[in-house]
């Protein structure tokens, strides 16, 4: 059954963590901390994942809109509740109406994936899709909270959200009392907020690192100008943290309690899926997998770190682009274009260097039209299955040690 409404202020204080811990357990999973042996050895640190991937709704978005919901007055809530989303908070807020049973507005940015789109409306709410980013879809949200008399529920730039997101940081501490890292992701700040402020009350020694894509780090921006900055625009496969500026309320928290920012590109996610999916067997979204790009960034050694993995919640077609682009950028997958003559058996002497040095052929093409001498050359383009990049190099080797002069080109799969 629902709890009633907090009596606290709406500040982030221990008092606050604790009531929304005990809250929270009413609709999340325990999600244990996952000790990771590879990253561990690859980084020379006790690397352990807090897997909010896991989550019923797929994020940690669940635990600051439910405690959120838990505190507003019996009036706020029957005016219905209206937020923008990226996607992780709109299914918080869904589910959390649904258990209150209210009615639900969600505002999401057109480039939201269908997967969120889909989940969201499958708890019960109302969607509305609108802008290419987050902060056009949250301007919607606001004119219609003053249309239609909604109570507007801020996915990032609320105390008490923030305390709810923040009580990920007690379930660490109770699974792994002496960590000295917590790597938080970063879109507008309130998981960051939360975590690193309860994080310090618990232990004031440790260090909390926030992570932010390179195409938005818009609280890297605003750290380093001592103020709330908007970035003009933002550009990032981690749409989950694609947000152009960060709140103004929690901000003071992470000029506070944040120690570091790391920020990381596109194509280290896009590799650090992979390695999530083959080590791990987990799906984590671009957004969530911030942290695991971000081990790399850390020069530390011999450290406990916890990573969060904020969220799992990635479309198929998404999905399938990301594994093919890391398989390409680890050399796992490449293309070599070969000319030969334009004769008998030609093709089944380059296959056999290939087959020697154990390359798998995932595609050919023939080109006859490369050249107007047919009988000097024709193209073939070979797509081909590696190990590695050694092991790539090892077979380009080969066929230039035959006479064929290799030529890697743009892989497309």
């Amino acid at each position: 059954m629902p709890t009633k409404r907090s009596k606290h202020g709406d500040m982030l204080t221990l008092d606050r963590f604790e009531e929304a811990a005990r809250l929270v357990k009413e609709v999340t999973k325990e999600t244990k901390l996952v000790y990771s042996s590879y990253l561990s050895e690859r980084t020379g640190n006790k690397v352990y994942l807090k897997p909010e991937n896991m989550q019923m709704t797929g994020a940690y978005k669940l635990r600051g809109a439910y405690y959120k919901v838990s505190t507003l007055s019996a009036k706020e809530r029957a005016k219905g509740i209206i937020t923008a989303s990226a996607g992780n908070h709109a299914q918080g807020v869904a589910y959390a109406a649904k258990e209150y049973g209210l009615k639900a507005v969600i505002v999401m940015p057109t480039t939201t994936p269908l997967i969120k789109v889909n989940r969201t409306k499958n708890l019960g709410a109302e969607v509305i899709l609108h802008g290419d980013v987050y902060d056009e879809a949250c301007e919607k949200a606001l004119q219609l909270a003053k249309e239609k008399g909604y109570t507007f529920i801020h996915p990032f730039d609320d105390e008490t959200v923030a305390t709810g997101q923040g009580t990920i940081a007690m379930e660490i501490f109770q699974d792994l009392p002496v960590v000295d890292y917590i790597l938080v992701p970063i879109g507008g700040g309130g998981l960051a907020a939360g975590v690193s402020t309860l994080a310090k009350l618990l232990n004031p020694k440790i260090k909390v690192i926030g992570v932010e894509p390179e195409g938005a780090a818009c609280m890297k921006a605003s750290l380093e100008a001592g103020k709330v900055t908007g970035l003009k625009s933002v550009s990032t496969i981690a749409d989950g943290t694609a947000v152009k500026t960060p709140g103004s309320v929690i901000f003071p928290y992470i000029q506070k309690n944040i120690d570091k920012i790391i920020t990381v590109g596109d194509e280290e996610l896009i590799v650090a899926f992979l390695d999530m999916v083959e080590n791990h067997k987990m799906i984590v979204e671009n957004s969530g997998l911030l942290t695991v790009a971000a081990l790399d960034h850390l020069k530390v050694k011999n450290k406990r770190i916890v990573s969060i993995l904020s969220g799992g919640n990635m479309d198929v077609i998404t999905m399938s682009s990301v594994v093919s682009q890391g398989l390409i950028m680890r050399d796992r997958i490449f293309t070599v274009s070969v000319l030969l003559p334009d004769k008998p058996g030609e093709l089944s002497r380059v296959a056999s260097v290939i087959a020697e040095d154990n390359g798998n052929v995932i595609k050919l093409e023939h080109n006859q039209f490369v050249s107007t001498n047919r009988n000097a050359a024709v193209e073939l383009r070979i797509t081909l299955e590696a190990f590695g990049t050694q092991h790539k190099d090892q077979i380009l080797k080969s066929l230039e040690i035959k006479g064929y002069k290799p030529k890697v080109v743009r892989t497309v799969i």
